[in-house]
């Protein structure tokens, strides 16, 4: 079954030649993009449907989301407003309700999330493990997590469990617990962070994920400076996220980290990953978004979705305040969250030769992962804060919304 998509009005592909389209069509077949092009050239097919002059991206790939948890922090949020700092500790609140919530309840909650994500043009997501803590939570969250989200990163060194001595926990989160968690997961993240875990128990656990065949991502530099950004640089992490406080050695080292590529799959350093609704939300400065994409450092945006932070998934949100307040043009926003998020992901690229398809960008043989907005362009989405613009949702060539 093939989908002709016409009459529309800006087709922002987010390729490697940035190609802006207008008065474009795009072919669906499966789950892939069969062809692309001008609206007046475009073959025949089995369902047309009229996109009534309205604009088309690729669908967000929001790639950092804790999702898999129970619980409010409703309390919290309001203290903070109220002007009490942010410190991880509060991570400990939602691992006692995670804990004492069933599988089905754990289940149900994370895909009402992934619905609402989905809902606002949300095509490809990715989630972590964090609010178990334990062995047994953390390998029952790596599996629920498996069942809802198309990429799973193990996150057991999030925060050190009260009672539990640090070196102890670290041992265990590269030891068993890894273990327990690997055939459901893809990649090893680390809160390196004061009040989570030093620079020596976050080298342990990179390197045990690196030794167990996972990818690396880290939770860097978000409450001040420190060596995160360093870390991800050493393991060649395929990202570092929150990035709030940078260094001149930091921005210079994951500069160089990209000078060497071209586009292609080789070559590549380690992503920026911008959260803009978490430095809303913990009143930190908001990444610096401007000085990085300067620099050279491939970019990407994400939600963070999680109870105590960033309870929100809204990727729209996300581009929006990159716009209005970190200095990132519309162009920019929107390849940090579609392309960009797909590249911290290593999914950037593949095609019908290689059955890996692409997500992030629109081009013939990528997932068919499309994001119809309800206005003639992407501007809209800065230019009209806050409004809900997403008309419809195909996800992997099947209508979602």
């Amino acid at each position: 079954m093939s989908t002709l998509i016409t009459n529309i009005a800006e087709l922002m592909t987010q390729d490697p030649d940035h190609r802006v389209l207008t008065g474009a069509a795009v072919v669906i077949e499966g789950e892939r993009i069969a062809w692309l092009g001008q609206a007046a050239d475009a073959p025949a097919a089995d369902i047309s449907v009229d996109a009534g002059g309205r604009a088309l991206l690729p669908g967000w790939v929001d790639s950092h989301t804790h999702l898999i948890f129970a619980g409010d922090r409703t309390a919290e949020f309001e203290a903070r407003m109220a002007g009490e700092s942010y410190s991880a500790g509060g991570i400990a609140v939602t691992t006692g309700a995670t804990r004492n919530t069933s599988d089905f309840d754990l289940t149900r909650l994370a895909l009402g999330r992934v619905a609402e994500a989905v809902s606002q043009g949300t095509t490809y997501l990715e989630t972590k493990t964090g609010y178990g803590l334990d062995i047994d939570n953390e390998a029952r969250s790596a599996r629920i997590a498996s069942t809802v989200a198309d990429e799973v990163t193990y996150l057991g060194a999030h925060l050190v469990p009260a009672g539990m001595d640090a070196e102890e926990y670290t041992d265990l989160v590269c030891g068993a617990m890894l273990s327990a968690v690997r055939p459901f997961v893809r990649w090893a993240d680390v809160f390196c962070e004061r009040g989570a875990f030093t620079e020596d128990q976050s080298r342990r656990v990179l390197q045990a994920g690196r030794d167990a065949g996972l990818g690396l991502r880290v939770h860097g530099n978000q409450l001040g400076e420190g060596p995160g950004v360093r870390l991800a640089l050493e393991f060649g992490a395929a990202s570092v996220d929150h990035v709030n406080y940078l260094s001149a050695d930091d921005l210079d080292a994951l500069a160089a980290s990209w000078s060497g590529w071209d586009g292609a799959a080789g070559g590549r350093g380690t992503v920026a990953t911008c959260l803009p609704a978490c430095d809303l939300s913990t009143r930190q400065p908001l990444a610096p978004g401007r000085e990085l994409l300067d620099a050279g450092v491939q970019l990407a945006l994400a939600s963070n979705c999680n109870p105590g932070t960033s309870y929100t998934s809204s990727m729209a949100f996300c581009v929006t305040t990159a716009v209005l307040q970190m200095g990132l043009s519309v162009h920019e926003a929107v390849r940090a969250a579609t392309y960009g998020g797909a590249l911290a992901l290593g999914r950037e690229s593949g095609n019908d030769a290689d059955g890996e398809r692409a997500v992030g960008s629109l081009a013939v043989g990528h997932r068919a992962d499309l994001h119809l907005l309800n206005a003639p362009s992407a501007t809209h989405l800065a230019y009209r804060p806050g409004m809900p613009l997403t008309h419809a949702v195909w996800r992997a060539g099947v209508r979602a919304r």
